[in-house]
């Protein structure tokens, strides 16, 4: 398809076709790990449209490189692509902060200030007493979309600077207490994955 598109000449075998194969090979890998992400959130629907253009792309990769197997540029292209794609795929993947995180704070000192900040906010939260290495504690447990998370680490810095928490990934939830979505929150294009996604 390329020969067609392409006269076989030094600048498309040098230059045009290792151009192409790494932009494709960022496209490919990109998407596979958004894909992947996909599949951790709960995204069903999504995530084999995802990887159905995930191979496509590298079966036209691989095919160009099998055709040119004597050209070395096209394999530091393909490499190049493969690590550049990684980087582009993470960065996305940062960008939509797709799914619900879980967010356990331990707190030697009572957490009443943070819980109130916290409850303020529209953020349900669950508190236990709790025995830790050096005397009681107070755990506190709130799940919140993963683009919120930055905002309740915030607060639990400023109400107990010296809290131990920790993040970690919920598959699904439902009829919890969550903060209304402030217009603008969300993007349109979050908005547009709700409905793939399995759960809230």
């Amino acid at each position: 398809m390329t020969a067609a598109l392409f006269p076989d000449t030094p600048l498309f075998s040098w230059v045009i076709l290792p151009g192409l194969i790494f932009l494709a090979r960022i496209t490919d890998v990109s998407v596979g790990t958004v894909r992947l992400i996909l599949v951790a959130r709960g995204f069903k629907y999504l995530a084999p449209i995802a990887g159905f253009f995930e191979v496509l792309i590298w079966i036209l990769v691989i095919g160009q490189i099998m055709q040119n197997l004597t050209n070395p540029v096209c394999y530091i292209a393909y490499a190049g692509g493969f690590a550049t794609g990684n980087f582009v795929g993470l960065w996305i993947a940062e960008k939509l902060s797709l799914g619900m995180v879980l967010i356990r704070v331990i707190t030697p000192k009572p957490a009443g200030d943070l819980l109130e900040g916290l409850r303020g906010r529209q953020y349900g939260v669950t508190a236990i007493d709790g025995q830790g290495a050096n005397g009681p504690v107070q755990i506190v447990f709130t799940i919140v979309p993963r683009r919120q998370a930055d905002t309740v680490v915030e607060l639990v810095k400023t109400f107990n600077p010296h809290a131990f928490y920790s993040i970690e990934e919920v598959d699904s939830v439902e009829r919890g207490v969550f903060p209304r979505r402030a217009r603008g929150d969300e993007s349109a294009f979050l908005a547009l994955l709700r409905p793939f996604r399995k759960g809230k």
